[in-house]
C-alpha cells in the first residue's frame, strides 16, 4: 500500500502571538526522500508533532494516506516515528521497549530479533538499559522501533543525531532501500551533506513558512552561476553591459542569477577570458540552503 504524506494550510500558534508553523503546504510522495530542512526553530519540529498527533494545529492538516494520523486503527504498522530517540524509558533494556511495542501493535515475538539485527544491536546491547546507551545506540533503536511494524511511511526528525561515519552511511542505506521499495520518508537533519546524498525532494521552512520547495535537481539548478575571469573588473563590467544583476565575492568569483550560457555570451562579446564557469550547485545544498533562509539564521545573519 502507498501513501502521501499531504501537508495543507498547517498553522500553530502559540500565546501572545507566536506563530511556530505558519500556512505550511507541501507534500511527500511515495517510492522518494524528501528531504525537509531549516535553521533551529524554523518550525520543523512542530510541523512534525502535529503530523504524529503529539501537538494539535490551530488550524490546516495533515494526514498520510488521506487519513489523520490520529485516525489510524494500528498507527505503528503504517508510520514509523522517530522524533526523539533520547525519550525512550531510560530504565528498560533496549529489548524490553521493542517487546512492548510488539506486542501493543500485535506483532509476532520474532519480530522483536529481527529489529534488533537490523539495527545492529548485539544481544548485550539488547539486555542493557538505554540509560546507558550512546545516542548512537538510542538512535538505533529509534529506528527499529520505528520501522517494527513494518509501515510504509517513515517520519524521522534528526535520525542520524550520534551516528559515527559508517552508522550515517548505515542509515542513508535503509532510507534509501525503503523509498526504492515504495516507501514514503521525510526526514528532517542538519547533516546537509547527507540529505543532499539521499534525498529526492526538497521542502525547506524558516520562521515558520516554507521558503522553498521541489526536486533537488530544482532547487539546486535554481542557485544560479558562478563565474571567475584573469580580470575581474572587465568580467563585472561585461556583465553590467550584458544588463546581468551580479555579486562580486572577495575570492573574486562572481554569482549571478543569469544561466551560465548568458554568462558566457557576455564574456565573449567583451573578449574577456574567464577561468571558470559553473552553475552554483557545484557548491551543493549548503550554500542553497544558507541563501534560502539567510533571514533566519541565527549565526551571520548581518552578513
Amino acid at each position: 500500500m502507498l501513501a502521501m504524506i499531504t501537508v495543507e494550510a498547517l498553522t500553530k500558534t502559540y500565546g501572545r502571538g507566536m506563530t511556530a508553523v505558519d500556512d505550511v503546504s507541501f507534500t511527500a510522495a511515495s517510492g522518494r526522500v524528501t528531504g525537509f530542512l531549516g535553521p533551529n526553530g524554523a518550525g520543523k519540529s512542530t510541523t512534525m508533532r502535529i503530523m504524529v498527533g503529539l501537538t494539535p494545529a490551530t488550524s490546516g492538516t495533515a494526514t498520510v494516506g488521506g487519513r489523520r494520523f490520529t485516525e489510524l486503527p494500528n498507527p505503528g504498522r503504517e508510520v514509523g516515528v522517530l522524533l526523539d530517540a533520547s525519550a525512550q524509558h531510560a530504565g528498560r533494556t533496549g529489548r524490553e521497549i521493542l517487546t512492548l511495542a510488539q506486542r501493543t501493535m500485535g506483532l509476532p515475538r520474532t519480530r522483536v530479533q529481527e529489529m534488533l539485527d537490523l539495527v545492529s544491536l548485539t544481544s548485550e546491547e539488547a539486555d542493557r538499559r538505554v540509560r546507558d546507551y550512546s545516542l548512537g545506540m538510542r538512535q538505533r533503536l529509534g529506528i527499529g522501533t520505528a520501522l517494527l511494524g513494518d509501515p510504509h511511511v517513515l517520519i524521522l526528525d534528526e535520525p542520524a543525531n550520534g551516528l559515527d561515519p559508517a552508522g550515517i552511511r548505515w542509515m542513508r542505506d535503509l532510507l534509501r532501500g525503503f523509498a526504492d521499495g515504495g516507501g514514503t520518508v521525510l526526514l528532517s537533519s542538519h547533516l546537509l551533506h547527507e540529505i543532499e546524498v539521499v534525498a529526492d525532494d526538497l521542502v525547506v521552512i524558516g520562521n515558520g513558512r516554507i521558503v522553498a520547495q521541489g526536486t533537488k535537481a530544482e532547487l539546486l539548478a535554481a542557485a544560479g552561476t558562478v563565474a571567475r575571469a584573469r580580470d575581474t573588473a572587465a568580467l563585472e563590467q561585461a556583465m553590467r553591459h550584458a544588463g546581468l544583476a551580479f555579486s562580486a565575492h572577495a575570492d573574486g568569483s562572481v554569482h549571478t542569477d543569469a544561466t551560465p550560457d548568458q554568462v558566457g555570451e557576455a564574456a565573449l562579446s567583451a573578449h574577456v577570458v574567464l577561468t571558470e564557469l559553473r552553475t552554483a550547485d557545484g557548491a551543493g545544498l549548503e550554500e542553497m540552503f544558507l541563501e534560502l533562509t539567510a533571514d533566519t539564521q541565527r549565526e551571520g545573519a548581518a552578513a
